[in-house]
């Protein structure tokens, strides 16, 4: 009997927590389902996704964060680089030998160092997936002249140029570390997995009945404290045999934000105010319940704030959703909020990629490349000021739950699915690992 062939090794570099890098989770899917052995190597904070903790040829080797929040900055910044890089090495090393190394950037210090002399001593074949630029990053907290800025800088460009291959996530990222940089990458889109996907009534009720036992606004009677009955949420009810949308239903909206300065969310909190305001006013708008999800340094900071506005139309839930759950949350959705904003303009948001992967319509802050994914009026809206989101919001929801530009956007929405992530992979990155 023939003995099967040995799989090539492929480690995948994530400093940072893997189950909140969902564009790495899918590399090492692809990867493993191409028949490779997949040792993923990362901080772990948050669950990653079933099918990664699973998968026979996936492993993770955890990564042991250091904690030193004394002195300045500067000196904790330096000792975080440090025992990075110490524990990086180590890994790489202890782990052993691999065929190829598949690294995400940023952080630029000290992954692409490090990466790259393993690849150098190891022979191993190197690629950097450019989800940004770490120096434009470290720029929106010290000047653009800064010494450290000006370090990382010369750290990505110089380890860019070194790489065996590069991907990019926008064409204006290709452009730009072409033009600037002389590094040509592969412009890989963010496209959403299969586990994104519209549902179905009966799916959506089943889930508020699940989500009500955590949140009652999700229950019957969500806006008053009633008993919730097992055949009746906020937005949907059995009739006989089968489950329908409630007329009377509130309006949901969703948002996923990081909690940092880099997503402004006191914009969506002006929106809501104006939402509340207009709709003691006209009386024609349903009530709101607004889905924030995500986990962050300054939630502590709005989830006080929202409490203190004492609304009582909008209704503001911060939930954290199991991997499993969160594709059928944006799902249910009437609505979906992106407040992310690119330190370099040149990075797409994914969580906007993974609401058109549910169907969700996105009204999104406008930047540089932004409509390499948003076409505002067609599949979504783009907004700069909280004025433009308030406008958007409220109109959207004036007239529901009967919308025909609601349909119609879903139904533009439609094309985007076509294009899942597994075929686009395999188009336009399967050749870098197959030879």
């Amino acid at each position: 009997m023939a003995e099967e062939p040995v799989k090539k090794v492929v480690k995948v570099v994530v400093l940072g927590d893997i189950g909140r890098s969902p564009r790495m989770q899918y590399h090492a899917l692809s990867l493993a389902n191409m028949g490779l052995k997949v040792n993923i190597i990362s901080y772990r904070e948050t669950k990653p996704l079933l099918e990664i903790l699973e998968h026979p040829d996936i492993t993770i080797t955890k990564l042991t964060p250091m904690f030193f929040d004394r002195g300045p900055k500067i000196l904790q910044y330096a000792m975080k680089a440090i025992w990075q890089t110490i524990s990086l090495l180590l890994t790489l090393f202890i782990t052993g030998k691999c065929d190829y190394l598949l690294c995400q950037n940023p952080p630029a210090i000290p992954t692409l160092p490090v990466c790259r002399f393993y690849c150098l001593v190891t022979k191993t074949k190197f690629t950097i997936d450019w989800h940004n630029y770490a120096y434009s990053i470290m720029a929106l907290s010290l000047s653009p002249e800064h010494p450290l800025v000006k370090f990382s800088k010369f750290i990505e460009r110089y380890f860019g140029q070194s790489s065996k291959h590069n991907l990019c996530v926008t064409l204006a990222m290709k452009e730009d570390l072409l033009q600037n940089w002389n590094i040509w990458a592969i412009v890989l889109y963010d496209r959403p997995p299969r586990i994104f996907h519209p549902i179905s009534i009966e799916e959506k009720h089943n889930f508020f009945i699940k989500i009500s036992q955590q949140y009652p606004e999700f229950g019957f009677s969500g806006f008053q404290s009633g008993d919730m009955d097992g055949s009746r949420t906020a937005f949907t009810q059995l009739v006989g045999d089968s489950v329908t949308l409630r007329r009377d239903r509130p309006g949901l909206l969703f948002s996923s934000t990081s909690w940092t300065p880099d997503e402004d969310f006191g914009v969506l909190m002006e929106a809501l105010q104006v939402y509340e305001t207009s709709y003691n006013l006209t009386k024609k708008l349903p009530k709101l319940i607004c889905v924030i999800t995500g986990k962050g340094p300054m939630k502590e900071h709005y989830v006080e704030l929202v409490k203190s506005k004492n609304w009582q139309h909008v209704k503001v839930v911060t939930p954290w959703l199991e991997a499993s759950d969160y594709p059928t949350m944006v799902a249910s959705a009437d609505l979906g909020v992106c407040l992310h904003t690119s330190s370099s303009g040149l990075d797409l948001p994914m969580k906007i990629v993974d609401m058109f992967g549910a169907g969700l319509p996105v009204c999104a802050f406008d930047y540089k490349c932004l409509n390499e994914l948003v076409d505002d009026g067609v599949n979504g809206y783009t907004f700069k000021i909280s004025d433009e989101l308030s406008k958007h919001i409220v109109n959207w929801f004036d007239g529901f739950p009967d919308k025909e530009v609601a349909q119609a956007m879903r139904m533009e929405l439609s094309k985007f699915q076509k294009s899942r992530w597994e075929d686009n992979w395999t188009l336009r990155v399967k050749s870098i690992f197959d030879y």
